[in-house]
């Protein structure tokens, strides 16, 4: 039985603005958390983290010092552990629904931040997220597993993809 829904596609395809829509959509008691550009201007500086009970963190940024780096941005894993993973928490323990925006590079340098992961879709509670499309372990274990129908995202399915998942929610 598919408990998890995760979408995976090109970078500005609109995975993020898709879980948006439907959260704003359906009625059911949602937790966990989304990632969100930061900007200077028309350039992107990093990525925050922000929980759905609106708790924020910077996850990434051009002007960071971290080990973890992802291109130019320094990865803040404290971070990402102190506010996502305790929001994925909270929603397994409290929500209908677990939104996990995104399993990516930046996320899986955390090995606390992956077993939450793994935690939420074995809950058998619903989860709704974004996967990394690139090949990686671990993304690509989550998108064999049983639990979990991994969706190609294009501009083109957007729509057909918002109405499967509403019906898949109800």
């Amino acid at each position: 039985m598919t408990t998890a829904y995760l979408l995976t596609g090109s970078p500005g395809v609109g995975k993020t603005t898709l879980i948006r829509e439907v959260l704003s959509k359906v009625n059911k008691k949602a937790g966990g958390f989304y990632t969100q550009e930061i900007r200077g201007g028309s350039r992107r500086e990093g990525f925050k983290i922000v929980t759905l009970d609106g708790k924020e963190a910077v996850l990434a940024h051009t002007g960071m010092t971290s080990p973890y780096r992802v291109g130019k941005y320094g990865v803040d894993i404290g971070s990402l552990e102190d506010t996502a993973v305790a929001a994925l928490d909270r929603a397994i323990a409290e929500s209908e629904l677990i939104v996990i925006d995104e399993i990516g590079k930046m996320e899986l340098f955390s090995p606390l931040f992956r077993d939450a992961v793994v935690r939420a879709i074995n809950s058998s509670k619903k989860v709704l997220g974004t996967i990394m499309l690139k090949p990686h372990p671990f993304a690509d274990d989550i998108k064999r597993h049983p639990a979990v129908n991994t969706v190609l995202l294009t501009r083109n399915n957007r729509d057909a993809v918002v109405t499967l998942i509403l019906e898949w929610l109800k």
